[in-house]
């Protein structure tokens, strides 16, 4: 048998029923020694390595679908299909199939694969009992033909037999004629009849038989008969939705006719699918497969159709972006391309690569940027829904546009900015977009994405430009709530302690909460940049306000946050905490929640535990010389009490080490008096030895640099009356303690043993960034 080389398609079926791709190669049937008989061989077009290796199997059951679709199973729950370019090879391999297993290829299938028992009953029935003779197809048979199609579904032999029988002489197209009689008649048990019947056919499972069922002719009468269920008291109205509810929109008008009626046909045979037939059975899955792969490989001539039609894509792109376009028109546009996008996941890996590629060449990331500003909820969600496609696809390709807009736009409208605002700006009260929105950034802003070997400086352009344009967008909700505790008098019920974090509800903590969450995804990620924003903006002292908020969870968020900081046990860190006396809103909280064993107290518990484990000397010696004395007295735990403990013998260690250095001081001292006695010329002679001027140094520097710091000064978020933001920042963090803008701290430094909280840190000034938000924020 000679070889014969076609180019398709491999898929296999996982384990959720739905096609995976395998690639694509070119196909032959050749003898394989090693298998022993005539095998089917995929070979890669890319490398050319092996893709499939099947040996044509006697009593393996094949299906030739849509005349470029061949269908088999190896073995149990391991099915396999080969998607031809051509149907002219897709005619050629299922001849070779049918003569190595000695079958008419005229047929749609050779043989279903049967049990040992069932074929041992089959080679004893009689040769006529192979054959599954019809009842007239009459109104008064219904109720025979009914029983007969519902009897066959357990045995496959049956099934095959009867799907050979319903396609002779067009008996599927004289049953759908039955039921415009019944309808007619209003033939009530009739058409009960014909349900089953049409229900027990579609589980026949065969393609053969929905190419007549779901084509123009056909396909409304087949949903005719679904919709008279015998266990309901009315039947459903599935074809008056179909016909008048569900419109068929074209955004701009789709010449080709085929594509068009394949079009109406998924639609159609999809909502048999999903909408009018009731769930399967786990006995009754396997029935449907065949349903499933027509679907899906519809959808992949489809997307394939439209894709190879330049003239429309581009026509569509015009509209999207035209300034002249009005919003209904707009809207269908959006709503199109995420229908669009959504069937592309259908296209093997190398075809939905090209697919995204000619989506950026034609502009979709400008074009969203205009739909995702719109006011129209739908408008933004199906856009957002576009977004999320396209950052899956390709971070990348998502980032290089982003890096290069500050060229051609204002910081306002950057791609990334929009985003944000979006995400701010969600009035769903449970934040679901936001929740959508943050994935997104996480994912844009995640360094284990950004390791391309041919960018390799994506990582630090990218993450340089998303603090500079954007990192200042994303805190401003933070900024805003916790910027004036003296215009906030929300009190807390049973407690005299003002709140700091204004406003305090619920909407407010979860927006909060969402971008604590990326922050404390920025500080594992990020080192060098979240770490200069942190301490230029004095912002660990602004998240821990929120450990004052009457909401736990985002108390928890803001102690994690703290977690995440010192877990990096970086000393430039432990010297900024230190400095700022950071601990105190964290031991206060410890303190009000008094005896209360719960998730908050074993969260800061557990934050401690951690600093005595890693043995932090700074954090150790900060907290045990500041806050012991509020401490001493929880013993339920031994935490604290091993703080002490570690203290005190680093303590001892320094004292060891100090009296060490005193008494080799002294030797050194007697040295020199020796070598200047023993000098030859008489004369005192003293070796150099290094002045300690480094501290002194340091302490003159420190005291220019608290003199320069006092000047500096930090103007917050302010809302207008109007419910926009208008923010002005500067990064000094010891700003925060002047006159316009004092960080919110507890008025009683409980945890504090001489009552007053230390200064905070104050890093150098850098240039003031504006950023206004036109819209009402969920505040």
């Amino acid at each position: 048998m000679s070889d014969t080389r076609r180019r398709v398609k491999v898929y296999t079926l996982n384990e959720d029923r739905q096609w995976d791709d395998r690639g694509t190669g070119h196909v032959s049937s050749t003898f394989v020694e090693r298998l022993k008989g005539i095998s089917l061989l995929v070979r890669a077009e890319s490398d050319g390595s092996l893709l499939l290796e099947s040996k044509i199997s006697p009593n393996t059951a094949y299906q030739k679908q849509q005349d470029t679709l061949i269908v088999w199973s190896e073995a149990e729950n391991y099915d396999l299909a080969l998607s031809f370019q051509e149907k002219a090879g897709c005619d050629e391999i299922w001849e070779k199939i049918c003569q190595v297993q000695g079958k008419d290829p005229a047929l749609e299938i050779t043989q279903d694969p049967i049990d040992e028992s069932e074929e041992e009953r089959f080679e004893e029935m009689p040769e006529t009992s192979h054959l599954v003779e019809l009842p007239p197809c009459e109104l008064a048979r219904l109720e025979e033909i009914a029983d007969l199609v519902t009897s066959v579904l357990s045995s496959p032999i049956r099934r095959e037999k009867l799907a050979l029988a319903l396609m002779s002489e067009g008996y599927m197209k004289k049953l759908l004629q039955l039921f415009q009689v019944c309808e007619d008649l209003d033939n009530r048990e009739g058409l009960h009849h014909l349900y089953e019947i049409i229900r027990g056919v579609l589980f026949l499972n065969k393609a053969a038989l929905f190419e007549v069922m779901f084509s123009d002719d056909c396909i409304m009468d087949v949903v005719g008969c679904l919709e008279f269920d015998p266990s309901l008291v009315q039947p459903k109205k599935h074809r008056e939705f179909l016909t008048k509810t569900a419109k068929f929109k074209e955004v701009i008008p789709i010449t080709d006719s085929e594509l068009r009626q394949k079009i109406h046909q998924t639609y159609r045979v999809q909502y048999i699918q999903d909408i009018i037939l009731p769930t399967p059975s786990v006995f009754e899955e396997n029935f449907l497969s065949t349903l499933t792969s027509f679907i899906f490989f519809n959808k992949v001539e489809i997307v394939s159709m439209l894709q190879e039609d330049e003239k429309f894509l581009t026509e569509v792109f015009a509209q999207l972006t035209d300034e002249a376009t009005d919003d209904g028109k707009r809207r269908e546009l959006v709503n199109f391309f995420k229908e669009f996008c959504a069937f592309s996941q259908t296209l093997q890996p190398q075809n939905r690569d090209a697919f995204f590629k000619t989506l950026a060449n034609l502009g979709i990331l400008p074009a969203l940027e205009i739909v995702m500003g719109m006011d129209d909820l739908q408008v933004r969600a199906a856009a957002t829904d576009i977004f999320s496609y396209l950052v899956e696809f390709s971070p990348s390709m998502v980032r290089e546009f982003v890096m290069q807009e500050p060229q051609q736009t204002d910081d306002d409208v950057l791609l990334i900015n929009v985003v944000i605002k979006q995400m701010i700006c969600d009035s769903d009260p449970e934040l679901g977009g936001a929740v959508q929105l943050m994935g997104l950034l996480r994912t844009l802003i995640d360094p284990e994405n950004m390791l391309a070997p041919t960018n390799k400086t994506e990582k630090t352009e990218f993450l340089s430009f998303f603090y500079k344009y954007c990192m200042q967008v994303l805190t401003v909700p933070l900024l805003a709530s916790t910027v004036d505790e003296k215009n906030c008098k929300d009190l807390q019920e049973g407690s005299t302690k003002i709140n700091p974090v204004c406003p305090d509800n619920f909407q407010t903590a979860q927006l909060l909460a969402l971008i604590l969450e990326l922050l404390t995804f920025c500080v594992e990620h990020h080192t060098y940049h979240i770490k200069t924003y942190i301490m230029n903006k004095d912002l660990l002292r602004r998240v821990l306000v929120l450990m004052n908020s009457k909401h736990t969870f985002l108390a928890l968020c803001a102690l994690r946050f703290m977690r995440r900081v010192i877990g990096q046990k970086d000393e430039y860190y432990n010297r900024y905490i230190v400095k700022g006396n950071l601990f105190e809103p964290v031991i206060n909280t410890l303190l009000d929640n008094g005896t209360r064993y719960n998730l908050l107290n074993s969260a800061i518990i557990e934050l401690f535990e951690f600093i005595k484990v890693e043995d932090i000397k700074s954090l150790i010696a900060h907290i045990i010389d500041n806050y012991y004395k509020a401490l001493e007295s929880i013993e339920y735990v031994q935490t604290f009490k091993g703080l002490k403990g570690r203290y005190e013998q680093e303590k001892d260690r320094q004292t060891l080490r100090l009296n060490r250095y005193r008494r080799d001081a002294r030797t050194l001292d007697e040295d020199e008096d020796e070598e200047m006695w023993f000098n030859e010329d008489g004369e005192a002679i003293e070796k150099s030895r290094p002045e300690e001027e480094f501290p002194e140094s340091y302490g003159k520097y420190m005291e220019a640099k608290k003199v320069k710091e006092s000047d500096n000064k930090e103007n917050f978020p302010k809302r207008t009356p109007t419910g926009s933001f208008k923010f002005t920042f500067s990064h000094s963090a010891g700003a925060a303690n002047g006159a316009n803008c004092k960080p919110a701290t507890s008025p009683t430094s409980a945890a504090s043993p001489n009552g007053s909280p230390a200064k905070s840190a104050t890093p150098p000034a850098t240039p003031v960034v504006k950023v206004s938000f036109p819209c009402q924020l969920p505040f």
